[in-house]
């Protein structure tokens, strides 16, 4: 064999950071060594892995092909060695990518009991809106993803976790909330805020909604779903979001739910991973995991 399993580190971290300071860094050794490695893997493979554009660095085609295999190899490296010393066959560690609502509302029960379950297994949590959940997946950042909208790239496998159900939502005090109907000519007319562009609950709102209106008045778009509860309660404006994020100020009498017969919002929360990849016992435990807690 030409090259080491520290060259393939390197390699890994130098993909994922596009820095060999950086990998150096997380590796605890010299930017010099860490760039020698990186050419001795190079020359001994014939081909250039990166293209250097000043101080990033971006795959080459050679690179983006040995990537995957790279990624499975430490990762099987990793695992040997802490089930080895463990004994323990789920352990190791795992980055996990979630939306947002699932990030609030389920993912906790599901890293609760997973540390409860397999405590040698190091589960990272980092919560963004669907959209970066599946570009981060797609470039190795997580090893897993939950999103709350669509997916229908051929890279990427599927696994539904549960149901969701998005509820448009105004003031006690809005006028709509003292009717028992609201018309779609009332939405139209309405002020909103809504989430981000790239947001799984943005995705699914706008699909549902321009197949009766075509334009909407949106006054204000938000990362924050803590922000939009807010300033919905105290204003006008109306919103859409999931019942889970909804339910606490209904019950409080903040916010009223609006009743639309027209639109039904209902959604999957969805597991998503890199395909042709080999199977994975922590996937595998956390995805049976999710579906003993929501059942």
């Amino acid at each position: 064999m030409k090259f080491s399993l520290r060259q393939m580190q390197i390699f890994q971290l130098v993909a994922e950071h596009r820095s060999v300071s950086v990998a150096a860094k997380e590796l605890h050794m010299s930017q010099s060594a860490a760039s020698m490695s990186l050419a001795q893997l190079e020359s001994m493979l014939g081909h250039p892995l990166f293209i250097r554009q000043g101080r990033r660095m971006e795959l080459t085609s050679w690179g983006q092909w040995l990537r995957p295999r790279v990624h499975e190899l430490v990762a099987s490296c990793y695992a040997i060695d802490m089930g080895m010393s463990t004994m323990e066959v789920i352990c190791g560690r795992l980055n996990l990518g979630a939306s947002q609502t699932p990030a609030e509302h389920l993912v906790p029960a599901l890293i609760s009991e997973m540390d409860n379950s397999f405590p040698r297994l190091n589960l990272t949590l980092q919560v963004e809106n669907t959209e970066h959940v599946i570009s981060g997946l797609l470039d190795y950042h997580y090893d897993l993803g939950i999103i709350e909208g669509h997916c229908d790239d051929d890279r990427i496998e599927r696994a539904v976790w549960c149901q969701d159900e998005l509820v448009i939502f105004a003031s006690a005090n809005h006028p709509y909330s003292q009717q028992a109907e609201t018309r779609l000519a009332q939405l139209e007319m309405a002020q909103w805020i809504l989430r981000e562009q790239g947001a799984g609950t943005r995705e699914i709102f706008d699909s549902c909604i321009h197949e009766h209106i075509a334009q909407l008045r949106v006054h204000r778009e938000y990362e924050y779903v803590n922000v939009m509860l807010a300033m919905v309660s105290e204003s006008h404006y109306l919103s859409c979001l999931s019942y889970r994020s909804v339910k606490p100020l209904v019950e409080s009498q903040q916010v009223t739910i609006l009743n639309v017969p027209e639109l039904s919002m209902k959604r999957d929360f969805t597991f998503i991973w890199r395909k042709n990849e080999d199977e994975n016992p922590n996937r595998t435990a956390i995805l049976n995991t999710a579906r003993k807690i929501s059942e």
